[in-house]
């Protein structure tokens, strides 16, 4: 059993491991209970970069995806992160609501992927709508079977994250299939979710004109998606890579170009996407 610890303010940018040395693995992680526990990076409490308005974000610990260009690597084990109750989580977001919704904000859980901690993330996303609050998750979709139509009642929104169209090019810069994300996204149109598209522009790995019209087209069907979002490569995060003592490949790897993204802009918006 980890041992309980506090929630603490902080920022996605702060490197944090080993705070729970005894978690499970996040591979074999069943979170079917009832949540009533669950192991957290950090929050941020004034964002307005995670859903409309301001946000509140909950960054959880455990994703499955390997993206080469992670900036937050430390999210990716359950182990690194800290073991707090969901009612810790809860009363903290308690004494912000009275503001997000004053400014037309709400809470979204980021991380880490929110569908590892399942049980969890539902909880939390239950008693925000409580409070009035509108809710989102960022999500690379791949753990999209595992939300039932009750996970899914309790979101306002959703955003995200295609890293691309092509699936070779997708497990080689996730290591994980392409085809449950657009499972899920497919799913989300269905039923009408709100959806912000969110693609992470790396150049020479997702910058091909083929792969990019390839997304663009999939998505500008999808009444649902009311942006898609390009997320510009950065340098952000290589620090932590090292600190862990992790490989990584992108040392060498530049930020897009102005032009490039205008040219990624020009192919969604030629599809018929709103994008920005």
């Amino acid at each position: 059993m980890s041992q309980l610890g506090t929630l603490e303010t902080g920022s996605r940018h702060a490197l944090r491991v080993g705070l729970s040395p005894d978690a499970p693995d996040e591979s074999r992680f069943e979170d079917t209970g009832a949540g009533a526990y669950g192991y957290v990076h950090s929050y941020e409490s004034s964002s307005r970069y995670d859903g409309p308005g301001l946000r509140l974000v909950l960054f959880v610990s455990g994703c499955l995806l390997r993206c080469s260009y992670c900036h937050n690597p430390d999210t990716w084990h359950l182990k690194d992160g800290t073991y707090v109750s969901a009612q810790q989580v809860i009363e903290r977001l308690r004494s912000f609501a009275p503001a997000l919704r004053e400014l037309n904000g709400g809470f979204t859980i980021s991380g880490g992927e929110p569908m590892v901690q399942l049980a969890f993330t539902h909880r939390l996303l239950a008693a925000a709508h409580e409070m009035g609050l509108h809710t989102a998750i960022e999500t690379s979709g791949y753990l999209g079977d595992r939300a039932d139509e009750r996970y899914l009642a309790c979101l306002d929104m959703v955003l995200l994250d295609i890293k691309s169209s092509d699936p070779g090019t997708y497990r080689t810069v996730t290591g994980r299939d392409l085809a449950p994300t657009l499972r899920f996204a497919e799913r989300l149109a269905a039923i009408g979710k709100p959806v912000w598209v969110r693609f992470t522009l790396v150049p020479g790995f997702t910058d091909d004109p083929a792969n990019v019209e390839g997304l663009a087209r999939f998505v500008a069907p999808m009444k649902n998606v009311e942006w898609v979002e390009i997320q510009p490569f950065h340098q952000m995060g290589a620090f932590k890579w090292k600190a862990i003592g992790l490989p990584y490949k992108h040392e060498s790897t530049h930020a897009p170009s102005r032009d490039l993204i205008n040219r990624v802009l020009d192919q969604f918006r030629a599809a018929g996407c709103n994008a920005r």
